[in-house]
């Protein structure tokens, strides 16, 4: 195919399955971080406790990132052990982990009750600390380039075990286990595996415990989550009726259909109009700059004609582009664009006036994109 030419129209293709439901499995064990302020309380009640107790739970998980009960002496030891054992149970256990960056980025593997596993990394900068989390062990959205994609969905992870990733990574900080010496986490996305909105309630939940005041979440600021989706236009609507500030960002990758059915095949169901269309929605009702993610693929998508199509349908907008240079899978016949393909990118974009960075890929080494280092671990 030509760089500068667009191609002409082929024949309509069969949409390949997505998965939305995740498959029926037993229920992780409840845990403090599942419930509101005033569950917490009920179900302390109904231990037959007095509801203050709650609040001392809730003030060293969230606030004192304590997860040794030997550590909670504000509690009598008897019932210590209750109520760690009714309302903080060990939900996660990780069973690798590998770091890069001179011991900046650290990226866990982790194993729930079930045996599913799901990872999260944690990387740490000059001026902040990002967790990425995952939403699903696996994805349904079946995106050929990415290796989450492709092991297909396991089931939907609980709110609980969305953020005790965010807890572990914030007591790894706080301890100084991690290079640069102690720190705490100051900023969240939802883009490891799995698609954040294919999870609606358990993600949002989520993003309350992290976001509410501490003792009652982590007390992170909105403004400092960001929540990915591939474009299911429905949750997208109704993530902006929840009036939260947290950034949306839309993972797009191609600006033409014809493209996008293929790479990210929901696009059969919501095209790419519809999809900005809600996105213009979500930046009105915030105030927040959407954030288009686009995985520069060589010979599939950086085309010079398709970064003038993008910025032709972005340019006014309140949005901003974040250019990936895909990190390839084993065996994958996808790879990262050449540099100066990546640069005339760019320059298209910036003709349009549209803000446009190309993501810092950290992780390489050690398995970096979503889904590698499990896939890697379960064979």
């Amino acid at each position: 195919m030509s760089a500068t030419a667009e191609p002409a129209a082929t024949a309509k293709k069969t949409p390949p399955k997505l998965v939305f439901a995740a498959p029926r499995r037993g229920k992780p064990p409840r845990h403090l971080a599942d419930l509101t302020v005033a569950e917490r309380r009920e179900a302390v009640a109904e231990l037959g406790e007095k509801p203050f107790r709650a609040d001392q739970l809730s003030r060293h998980y969230f606030a004192r990132l304590e997860d040794d009960p030997e550590q909670m002496t504000d509690l009598p030891a008897a019932l210590r052990e209750r109520l760690v054992g009714a309302l903080l149970p060990k939900l996660l256990d990780p069973v690798r982990e590998l770091a890069c960056d001179d011991g900046r980025t650290l990226k866990t593997v982790w194993k729930a009750f079930d045996g599913v596993l799901f990872e999260s990394v944690l990387m740490r900068y000059p001026d902040r600390a990002t967790m990425c989390v995952s939403s699903q062990a696996g994805c349904g959205m079946n995106c050929p380039f990415c290796a989450t994609g492709q092991a297909g969905l396991t089931r939907n992870l609980s709110t609980a075990e969305i953020v005790e990733q965010v807890a572990a990574g914030a007591r790894a900080l706080a301890r100084g286990h991690v290079a640069g010496g102690p720190g705490r986490v100051s900023n969240i996305v939802f883009m490891g595996m799995g698609e954040p909105l294919a999870n609606y309630k358990s993600v949002i939940g989520a993003v309350r415990r992290i976001t509410d005041p501490a003792p009652g979440g982590l007390g992170i600021s909105q403004r400092s989550v960001t929540v990915s989706t591939v474009g299911l236009v429905p949750a997208i609507e109704k993530l902006a009726a929840e009036d939260m500030s947290v950034r949306l960002a839309v993972s797009l990758h191609a600006p033409d259909d014809e493209l996008r059915d293929d790479l990210v095949p929901i696009n059969n169901r919501w095209k790419v109009s519809e999809v900005l269309d809600a996105a213009w929605a979500y930046a009105e009702r915030s105030g927040r700059r959407v954030s288009i993610e686009y995985a520069l693929i060589k010979d599939v998508n950086d085309q010079a004609w398709r970064g003038d199509l993008l910025g032709r349908l972005l340019r006014g907008h309140l949005v901003h582009v974040n250019l990936i240079p895909l990190n390839p899978t084993p065996g994958s016949k996808w790879t990262a664009s050449r540099p100066e393909d990546e640069r005339e990118f760019v320059r298209r974009l910036e003709a349009h006036g549209v803000p446009v960075t190309v993501r810092d890929t950290r992780g390489r080494e050690i398995d970096g994109a979503c889904g590698q280092l499990a896939a890697s671990t379960k064979d």
